[in-house]
């Protein structure tokens, strides 16, 4: 044990350098007034910050339309990549060409997709915009109707971050012996029975893997809105990561801007232990091979 905890300590050492401190100077600065107001000077001020916090209602709106990107995206991407994952598994020629090309989209940083995508759904240079009005003899403000809007947000995240779903979830079904399957088939299960009762169960871990991923990147978009609304229109699109960055780099408020990360960070921690433990009861159902 002692000699494991020795080969660990450079990786907690680092973790704690990367993750732990930042995370206690921002509950710290939390309790403190910085902003310009006092010269940028960190000034105690008991628990001001929170109490704004809590009657912040741009705030809660934000927290929505958060939830509701994550939600959507993440959702649309489990679907899309167990279906992707599906396809890739099987004995296709060309497959290593065609998982491959598959990366791309995951592979293409952040920035640079948004920055495409905003060129795509742009009034009225974009081929989308014009195609619309080539069809239907009019505009399509995509980027600058709320609900478009979203919808425009929500498909570019899902391109961007299908691939790395199907990624895990191609190496979960990759470890699921072919025999099972050979055997159900022996006792006239279809195809249906077989993922219901072999895939399914057995890719569990790996969905649950992916879930927690892709909630916490989801839960903290940031890039992707900045490049392709900036929040907008009217704040429809604004996410939690963007309005903290508001108050701390256009208001210079530091320390209300790590208090919104920090009850974020209380919202996040809340949703993945819940999502754990669903998962980890799903599991243990079927282990004990419960009807589901």
């Amino acid at each position: 044990m002692t000699s494991l905890l020795l080969l660990l300590l450079p990786s907690l050492l680092f973790l704690a350098a990367v993750f732990a401190l930042p995370l206690v100077r921002y509950l710290w600065l939390s309790f403190h007034a910085d902003s310009v107001m006092t010269g940028l000077v960190a000034i105690p001020n008991d628990a001001a910050n929170w109490q704004r916090f809590f009657q912040d209602l741009r705030f809660w709106q934000d927290l929505g339309q958060t939830l509701r990107f994550a939600l959507a995206s993440v959702t649309l991407e489990l679907l899309v990549g167990f279906a992707i994952a599906l396809m890739l598994n099987q004995p296709l020629r060309g497959r290593a060409l065609i998982r491959t090309t598959a990366l791309i989209p995951w592979a293409l940083p952040t920035t640079v997709m948004a920055l495409g995508w905003r060129w795509i759904f742009n009034t009225p240079y974009g081929p989308v915009n014009r195609l619309f009005e080539s069809t239907f003899g009019q505009s399509l403000n995509a980027l600058g109707e709320p609900t478009l809007a979203w919808i425009t947000t929500v498909y570019a995240d899902v391109w961007k971050t299908t691939p790395f779903v199907a990624l895990i979830l191609l190496a979960g079904l990759q470890t699921i012996p072919a025999d099972l399957y050979e055997a159900a088939r022996l006792e006239g299960a279809g195809v249906w029975t077989c993922l219901k009762r072999i895939t399914l169960p057995l890719l569990l871990p790996y969905l649950g893997l992916a879930l927690m991923f892709r909630l916490a990147q989801a839960f903290g978009v940031f890039d992707l809105i900045q490049v392709m609304t900036g929040g907008g229109p009217a704040s429809s699109t604004e996410s939690i990561a963007l309005y903290a960055y508001w108050n701390a780099l256009r208001f210079l408020d530091f320390g209300y801007s790590a208090t919104i990360m920090i009850g974020s960070f209380i919202i996040l921690t809340t949703m993945v232990a819940i999502a754990w433990m669903v998962i980890t009861t799903a599991r243990r159902r079927t282990a004990m091979g419960a009807p589901s």
